[in-house]
């Protein structure tokens, strides 16, 4: 596989900005149209299947749809990655049968193994996916360059807050994201999480999500959407806790955000639906002052 290398001097004269601009614009990216009569404002809203982690693909689907949800990014429960195409021809037929179709995929760890990257890449091709969540490891990028280019699906680098002993996580925002990713392939940037954002001020680290938006710019290539209540230390429903959706949706209007915002709730595994139905509405809610 051949690809065309990367370095600071093309990146400064390409522009991101404008080159995710030529991308979208070349692929068709799926932005959904703005129209009167669309209740989520034009944004594409869907669900991050670890939500329902306690059930199986179908289940899962069903409820998904049933909140009037439309998209989904899959993790590995739902959607093991495979290169056997049966198995994939069969889910995306499923996916169809209940109208859900999966924009993402992750979160996904990439390492500096070119064939291992590719093969993930494939499935991502295979399944028609144009980000995936990820957590890179930080000597993958130039590996990621490539892939980016080859396959023109985007690396959406997510945050996970606090990780454990006291520290955040590699990626926990914007200021450590952005300066490993920009002189790197336009399509390397965030998929930011808004709970782990929110959750990083247990340790002293207050992050506004909107913020972060803002500073990644044309780099968002996906959000996972939650609220969360740091004295409980738990998901709650939007609003509830420390989110302003209005806010974030003001954000992704100014950077022209056009890939899927997927509702991550970790709260209540055994039945999610209620409390997803309420951030539903939320969101219907907001992107009337957004």
């Amino acid at each position: 596989m051949t690809a065309p290398r990367f370095d600071r001097r093309s990146f400064l004269q390409l522009g991101a900005s404008a080159a995710v601009a030529g991308l979208a614009a070349g692929q068709g990216l799926f932005a959904a149209d703005e129209k009167k009569d669309d209740p989520f404002g034009g944004f594409l809203l869907g669900i991050q299947s670890y939500t329902f982690r306690n059930f199986d693909l179908e289940p899962a689907l069903k409820r998904t749809k049933d909140l009037g949800l439309n998209y989904v990014e899959f993790y590995q429960k739902h959607c093991p990655v495979t290169d056997d195409k049966k198995k994939i021809e069969a889910l995306l037929k499923l996916c169809k049968e209940y109208d859900v179709k999966p924009l993402t995929f992750g979160v996904q760890n990439f390492t500096k193994d070119d064939k291992a990257n590719e093969k993930l890449f494939e499935f991502g091709a295979a399944l028609g996916i144009k980000a995936f969540s990820a957590d890179p490891n930080p000597d993958s990028f130039d590996s990621l360059d490539k892939m980016c280019e080859k396959y023109k699906i985007a690396i959406a680098i997510h945050p996970h807050g606090p990780a454990g002993g006291d520290k955040l996580h590699r990626w926990y925002g914007s200021e450590v994201i952005l300066p490993a990713v920009k002189d790197h392939h336009p399509l390397i940037g965030t998929c930011l999480d808004t709970g782990h954002l929110i959750r990083a001020a247990q340790l002293g680290k207050k992050l506004d999500p909107a913020k972060e938006v803002l500073a990644m710019g044309a780099r968002n290539f996906g959000m996972h959407l939650k609220d969360h209540d740091n004295d409980k230390k738990r998901d709650v429903p939007f609003g509830k806790g420390a989110l302003d959706v209005p806010e974030v949706l003001k954000a992704l209007r100014e950077v022209k955000f056009k890939y899927l915002i997927s509702i991550e709730y970790e709260a209540n595994p055994t039945d999610p639906s209620p409390d997803v139905k309420e951030c539903v509405q939320t969101f219907k809610d907001s992107v009337k002052k957004a």
